[in-house]
């Protein structure tokens, strides 16, 4: 399986309001690096996975609506704990349907799965790993 992977970042704020989370359920900020993989089976016939250009601009599409944004004021997260695994889920739900509406061209079907990830320090991040049709 090939796999071609793009990097941007974004920069949060939130809370996550259980006694779990410690010190985290207070409000604060994070800066978390996004990678995306996108795995093909086959090569296309330029012999790559997908465009990386196309990948990127997809990929900061998806994060515009999260960058610099207190997530907890967000109607989309109202109820939610926007931790790190869920914002991979999220940020993956984004993607497969920029791919599935066409955003990579044919390329896009052709995809068998998107892994998205999101490190918050060099020691510690979180990914969430689907098909196309999830």
């Amino acid at each position: 399986m090939y796999s071609v992977e793009v990097r941007s970042r974004i920069m949060i704020a939130h809370s996550l309001p259980d006694p779990f989370f410690g010190p985290a359920q207070n409000m604060h900020g994070a800066t978390f690096i996004v990678d995306v993989a996108f795995y093909r089976v086959m090569l296309n016939d330029k012999n790559v996975v997908i465009d990386i250009g196309a990948a990127l601009d997809v990929l900061n599409k998806a994060l515009e609506g999260l960058s610099y944004k207190n997530l907890d004021t967000l109607p989309a997260f109202s109820g939610k704990l926007t931790t790190t695994e869920f914002l991979c889920r999220y940020i993956h739900g984004i993607i497969v349907r920029e791919a599935l509406a066409g955003a990579f061209g044919s390329d896009g079907g052709a995809l068998s799965k998107i892994r998205v990830t999101l490190s918050e320090t060099d020691l510690a991040r979180a990914s969430y790993e689907g098909p196309l049709s999830a």
